[in-house]
């Protein structure tokens, strides 16, 4: 079903999606009481919030280790985890329900707007950038774009820019369709009571899926950051 979004401006020529802002804020908060609520009672022997924490830890430190040496990959331990945990977050929040008010959606995944996916994949593909300018220097990281011959350099560029849109599209597209699949069904059980009863299985079944690919695509989105990562600091790249 097709709902408006809730825009505000212009404000100096821009306009703003007040569901966005609303999202990612929340998406923000829950990553923050997370940490806090994990780490506030550190012990020798974790349990319960500390343990998933530092599961978290460990496996986004697998990644890095699979993508570069630690030497050079640990400086983005912190940056791993963050995404991984904001992604997966922001997937999760637009499943188990949506608040529509006056035919304007308010409540939704974040990451089930482009605009939020691209902006992240922006984001990932500049700091890539960054760490390698501050890592190598300016001209050897330049030379990059030359190398194996110089005529390679228009298709690096290219390669740049594909790379942003397809980190950031690929997760737009898997949470976009889970949630209009979603909208799909939950649109059927207002048919009648049949129609809710023939609708509760397939409801169930899909929310369990997309909870799946939510923490997939969280895996591969904070993959993909180190395996740029990698290829903008590493040496032997």
């Amino acid at each position: 079903m097709h709902h408006e979004n809730p825009i505000v401006g212009p404000f100096f020529g821009l306009y703003f999606n007040m569901a966005n802002i609303l999202m990612i804020t929340i998406a923000s908060l829950v990553v923050f009481l997370i940490a806090v609520l994990s780490t506030r009672r550190l012990a020798m022997k974790p349990t319960g919030m500390q343990n998933f924490m530092e599961w978290v830890m460990d496996f986004v430190k697998g990644i890095i280790n699979s993508t570069m040496d630690w030497k050079t990959g640990g400086r983005f331990h912190i940056l791993g985890i963050t995404l991984i945990m904001y992604v997966a977050i922001s997937n999760f929040l637009g499943l188990p329900f949506s608040i529509v008010y006056k035919n304007e959606l308010w409540w939704k995944s974040p990451t089930a707007d482009p605009v939020i996916t691209l902006t992240l994949a922006t984001m990932v593909v500049g700091l890539s950038h960054y760490y390698g300018i501050k890592m190598k220097g300016a001209g050897a990281y330049g030379k990059e774009f030359f190398k194996p011959f110089w005529f390679m350099f228009p298709i690096k560029i290219i390669e740049e820019f594909a790379n942003t849109l397809t980190l950031g599209l690929r997760l737009y597209g898997n949470i976009y369709a889970g949630e209009i699949l979603l909208a799909l069904i939950a649109g059927s059980m207002a048919t009648g009571f049949w129609g809710s009863l023939a609708a509760v299985i397939p409801m169930l079944a899909w929310q369990g899926f997309s909870v799946f690919i939510g923490a997939i695509q969280a895996f591969i989105f904070t993959m993909l950051t180190m395996v740029y990562l990698a290829h903008k600091v590493s040496s032997d790249h």
